[in-house]
C-alpha cells in the first residue's frame, strides 16, 4: 500500500496558552513495499506524523491518502484503515493487558470478526515471525522479560496482517542482542511479504542497514528525503539540526579527507569493508 501526504498541518491545543504547531506543511510520498526510516531529534514531529497514518490523530489541515483513499474524509471507514495500517508504539508492552500471551496476540484478529480457527492460525504465525516459542503462549505476558513483552506486542499487530507496518522506536530500551534480533525479524518480514514498513528510530546505524529511503524531520517539517547514501553524505547539514550519521560514515570521510580515494556514500560496516578490500586489491 502507498501513502501520499499533502500539505499536512497539525496544531496541538489550538487557541490555547500551550498552542504548538507540531507539523508544518508536510508533503511526502511512500511507495508500496518501501522500507522507510523516519529520523529526527525529540520534538521534530516524527511520532505525531505516524499517528496520523491510521487516523489516531486528525490533521488540522491537509490530506492523507492510503492507497488512494482519503483518510481525512469524515466518511472514510477508519476501522478498515486501521486493519491495514498497523502501528507499534514506543514501549508497546505497556499496552499488554490480557491474562495470556495468546489472548493478547489474538485481541486484534478477534475484533476483526475472524473465526476462531483463523485467529489461532494468525496467533501462531505472528508468534513465529517475532521469535516467540509456542510454549510461551499460555503464560501471562507479565511473567516475560522486556524483550519478550516487546515481541508479544509486535506480534499482536502482525496478527492483523497489516499492509503497512509503522514502528515507533520498536527497540527502545532493549539490549543490543534483543534489538538486533527484532530488527532482523522486521527486515526479514519486509523482504518476505513485501509490506510497506516505516521505522522511526534514533539509531543511524539501524536506519543505514535496513531502509530504502530516509525521511529527516526537523521542527515539524520534512527537512530531507532520499536514499541513505544521499542523506548521510550531508554530515554537516544533519549535525546542524542535531542529528548525526553512522560512525563508519565519519571514519570513511576522515580517510577521504586525507587523500585516500574512497567513496563518500558509505554508511554500513559491510560497505566499508568491501570498499577497503577493493582499494587494497587494486593497489
Amino acid at each position: 500500500m502507498s501513502i501520499t501526504i499533502e500539505h499536512l498541518n497539525y496544531i496541538y491545543t489550538p487557541g490555547g496558552p500551550f498552542e504548538k504547531q507540531a507539523l508544518k506543511d508536510v508533503n511526502l510520498t511512500i511507495d508500496k513495499g518501501e522500507f522507510v526510516g523516519l529520523i529526527g531529534h525529540t520534538g521534530s514531529g516524527k511520532s505525531t506524523l505516524v499517528q496520523h497514518l491510521n487516523g489516531l490523530i486528525r490533521p488540522t489541515s491537509g490530506k492523507i491518502y492510503i492507497d488512494g483513499v482519503d483518510i481525512t474524509d469524515a466518511k472514510t471507514d477508519l476501522k478498515a484503515i486501521r486493519s491495514k495500517v498497523g502501528l507499534v508504539f514506543q514501549y508497546p508492552e505497556h499496552q499488554l493487558f490480557e491474562e495470556t500471551v495468546y489472548k493478547d496476540i489474538a485481541f486484534g484478529p478477534t475484533n476483526m470478526g475472524l473465526s476462531d480457527k483463523e485467529v489461532e492460525k494468525r496467533v501462531y504465525e505472528a508468534a513465529k515471525i517475532v521469535g516467540l516459542s509456542s510454549n510461551i503462549l499460555e503464560k501471562s505476558p507479565f511473567e516475560l522479560s522486556g524483550g519478550q513483552k516487546r515481541r508479544v506486542a509486535i506480534a499482536g499487530v502482525l496478527a492483523m496482517k497489516p499492509e503497512i507496518l509503522v514502528l515507533d522506536e520498536p527497540t527502545a530500551g532493549l539490549d543490543p542482542a534483543g534489538r538486533d534480533e527484532i530488527l532482523f525479524q522486521i527486515k526479514a518480514l519486509h523482504t518476505k511479504v513485501g509490506m510497506t514498513v516505516i521505522l522511526v528510530s534514533h539509531s543511524m546505524e539501524d536506519i543505514a542497514k535496513l531502509v530504502d529511503k530516509v525521511v529527516v524531520m526537523h521542527k515539524g517539517t520534512v527537512a530531507m528525503c532520499g536514499k541513505p547514501g544521499e542523506i548521510f553524505r550531508h554530515i554537516e547539514q544533519l549535525e546542524n539540526i542535531g542529528l548525526s550519521v553512522p560512525q563508519i560514515t565519519k571514519v570513511m570521510k576522515i580517510l577521504k579527507d586525507q587523500g585516500i580515494p574512497i567513496k563518500d556514500d558509505i554508511f554500513t560496516v559491510h560497505q566499508a569493508k568491501n570498499e577497503l578490500l577493493s582499494l587494497i586489491k587494486n593497489h
